[in-house]
C-alpha cells in the first residue's frame, strides 16, 4: 500500500532520529571497547607523557638542531631523558618512548631528527586518539538522545492535537447548546452593563481601588492601574470625578484645565500618558468565554469572578454569574460544551479531513513514529 502525504508528513525526521540514535549507540560502543582494549587510566598516562614529549619537540625543533644554542640542545636531551626515565612497566608503548628517547640521544640533531622522532610518535598519536574518540562518541550519542526525545515531544504534541480533533469530531454537533450558551450570555451581558455603568458613574479613586484589588484573583486578568495613576486618584480632588470626565480632562489645553483641577501639570502626567489604559478597561476580564471552560474548572472561574464583580454589579448580576457556576453540576455539560467547542474551532477542512478518516491515519502513523523513538531510547539508555 502506497505511504499518504500525511504518513510521510508525521513520519519526517523520524527514521532518521531513530538511526543517528543506533549509529551513534554503537560508534559509541565500539570507541568505549577500543578504550577498554588497553584501558582508561593507561591510556590517559600514555596520553600525558605523548603530549610533553611532543611538545618539547616543537619548542626546541630550529633551538638544538645543527650548529644552534647547544645549552638548549643539552636540555633539550635532558628533559627528554628525565621524561622518558622510569616509565611504568604497564605503559602502553613504553618501548616506542624509549626508543625514541635513544634515537634523540645523539651528539647532533636535524630538522629531519625532529621530524623523525615526530612519525615515531605517530603510532603513539593514535592510540592515545581512543580517548579523544569516545569522547566524541559520547557527545554524539548524547546528541542523537537530545534530537529524539525532541522528537517525541513534537509527535506528543501532534498525537494531542489529533486525539483532541478526533474528540471534536465525535462529538455531537446537533446537541442543544443554547442551554450552556444562554445563561452565559444573560451573565456577560449584565456584568458587561454594570461594569459600564460603574465605570461611567464611579469616582476613578473608588473604580480604580476595585480593580487593583482584583490582582488578588489569578483567573482575573485586569490589568493593574499603573502605580502614578492610582497615587494622582487618591492625592487629588479629581480623583473624586469618574474614570469619562478624567478622560475628557486630559484632552482639555493647559489653560482650560486649570479651571477644573487644583494642578493640572499632576493630571497631565498621571492621567494624559495613560489614557489608552483608562480607555480599554472594560468588563472583558470578568466575563465567561465561549465555548465556556470545562466543568472542574467553571465553579474557579466563577466563584474568583464574584469576589470582583459583588464590588460594582448589584445582586442580579451576581445571581445569573451563579447559574453559570450550576451549569457545571449538569450531567450533560461536557458532552453539550465538547459540542461548543466543536462548532467554534472546527474548521471546514478539519471536518472534511474528519470525514475521510485522514485524521485517524494520521494519528495512527503518529503513534507509530513515537512508538518508534520510544522503543530506541529505551534499548539505548542514557550514559
Amino acid at each position: 500500500m502506497a505511504r499518504s502525504d500525511t504518513d510521510i508528513e508525521i513520519s519526517a525526521g523520524t527514521p532518521d532520529s531513530v538511526e543517528r540514535l543506533e549509529q551513534a549507540a554503537e560508534a559509541h560502543e565500539r570507541a568505549q571497547a577500543r578504550v577498554e582494549e588497553i584501558g582508561a587510566d593507561a591510556l590517559r598516562d600514555c596520553r600525558e607523557i605523548y603530549r610533553e614529549l611532543w611538545n618539547l619537540l616543537e619548542s626546541y625543533d630550529g633551538r638544538a638542531t645543527g650548529g644552534g644554542d647547544f645549552e638548549a640542545f643539552m636540555e633539550f636531551q635532558g628533559q627528554v631523558g628525565t621524561l622518558t626515565d622510569d616509565l611504568p612497566d604497564d605503559l602502553p608503548e613504553r618501548d616506542t618512548f624509549e626508543e625514541i628517547d635513544d634515537f634523540l640521544q645523539q651528539r647532533r640533531l636535524t630538522e629531519d631528527d625532529f621530524e623523525q622522532a615526530r612519525e615515531m610518535l605517530s603510532p603513539i598519536g593514535d592510540l592515545v586518539g581512543r580517548l579523544a574518540e569516545l569522547d566524541d562518541a559520547r557527545e554524539q550519542y548524547k546528541k542523537a538522545r537530545t534530537d529524539a526525545n525532541r522528537r517525541r515531544g513534537e509527535l506528543s504534541d501532534r498525537i494531542d492535537d489529533l486525539e483532541r480533533l478526533q474528540r471534536l469530531g465525535d462529538a455531537d454537533l446537533d446537541a442543544p447548546v443554547e442551554r450552556l450558551r444562554d445563561p452565559i450570555e444573560r451573565y456577560n451581558d449584565a456584568v458587561t452593563e454594570a461594569f459600564t455603568e460603574f465605570r461611567r458613574n464611579t469616582p476613578a479613586r473608588d473604580a480604580l481601588a476595585v480593580i487593583e484589588r482584583a490582582d488578588a484573583y489569578p483567573l482575573v486578568e485586569f490589568r493593574p492601574p499603573p502605580s502614578e495613576l492610582l497615587t494622582y486618584v487618591r492625592e487629588h480632588d479629581a480623583g473624586t470625578e469618574p474614570i469619562p470626565k478624567l478622560l475628557e480632562f486630559a484632552d482639555y489645553s493647559a489653560s482650560k484645565l486649570d479651571h477644573y483641577v487644583d494642578d493640572a501639570a499632576a493630571l497631565r502626567s498621571a492621567v494624559a500618558t495613560r489614557q489608552t489604559y483608562l480607555r480599554r478597561l472594560d468588563a472583558e476580564p470578568v466575563r465567561i468565554d465561549w465555548p465556556p471552560p470545562a466543568a472542574n474548572a467553571l465553579p474557579w472561574f466563577c466563584r474568583e469572578y464574584r469576589s470582583v464583580v459583588a464590588r460594582f454589579a448589584d445582586e442580579s448580576v451576581v445571581a445569573a454569574l451563579r447559574e453559570v457556576r450550576e451549569l457545571a453540576e449538569r450531567d450533560d455539560y461536557e458532552r453539550l460544551r465538547e459540542s461548543a467547542v466543536a462548532r467554534s474551532e472546527l474548521t471546514e477542512t478539519e471536518r472534511e479531513r474528519l470525514a475521510s478518516g485522514a485524521v485517524e491515519q494520521e494519528l495512527s502513523a503518529a503513534r507509530e513514529a513515537s512508538a518508534a523513538i520510544e522503543d530506541a531510547l529505551d534499548t539505548y539508555s542514557s550514559l
